[in-house]
């Protein structure tokens, strides 16, 4: 997964290699930000997405001008950061964030038809799990507005930073407090649409959300 031209140059020690921590990032996060160039000019997306085997499957509006871009032969660079705390040292310089990355690089494939369809399911079913039962198939209208882009993980780089603040020695005893802010993302209660008829309970795949 880890390729050559991927690897680290700056703070090597912080590399991760293993393909299953690498998978794992990518399955715990949801949001990425993918990078291409139309016209000459560069252009980063956030967006949703999630992995398939050793793919990652893009998912959004064909209006912006992702799928062109893939299809002219941009290409494309995916960047999934899970920010795990703020490190507070006792400097500015030194104060830092414990995270966990993984930047992909490398060619899109516009999937269609069958592979179209089964991509946008699987977006729905690793986002939501036991959702793909209760709601109805998308119609060629919603297909036609929606691009789904396989990305192949052949070409990526990933890298973590954990634990509390390397403070320079002198800088000790100063006096100022320094540490780690923990930060998650929790998922609340769930809240019923305004327009949701009386009667509809939240299906119990979604009381409590969980995806992992």
């Amino acid at each position: 997964m880890t390729s050559d031209k991927a690897r680290l140059r700056r703070l090597p020690e912080r590399e991760i290699t293993d393909p299953q921590a690498i998978e794992a990032i990518l399955d715990e996060a949801f949001v990425c930000h993918t990078a291409y160039v139309t016209s000459g000019r560069p252009v980063v997306l956030p967006m949703l997405y999630v992995r398939d085997g050793n793919s990652l499957i893009l998912h959004g509006s064909k209006a912006s001008g992702l799928a062109q871009a893939v299809k002219s032969g941009s290409a494309l660079s995916v960047a999934v950061t899970i920010v795990d705390g703020l490190v507070v040292a006792r400097t500015g310089f030194h104060s830092s964030a414990n995270y966990r990355s993984v930047v992909a690089h490398g060619h899109g494939t516009v999937l269609e038809g069958a592979n179209h369809e089964r991509a946008l399911d699987l977006m729905v079913d690793r986002l939501l799990p036991g959702r793909l039962a209760d709601i109805r198939r998308p119609t060629r209208a919603e297909l036609r507005q929606t691009h789904a882009i396989e990305l192949r993980l052949d070409d990526v780089s990933a890298k973590a930073r954990s634990g509390g603040p390397h403070d320079d020695v002198e800088d000790l005893n100063t006096g100022v407090w320094a540490g780690v802010i923990p930060l998650e993302i929790m998922a609340g209660e769930p809240i019923p649409a305004e327009d949701l008829e009386n009667g509809v309970p939240v299906p119990p795949y979604l009381n409590p959300y969980r995806r992992l």
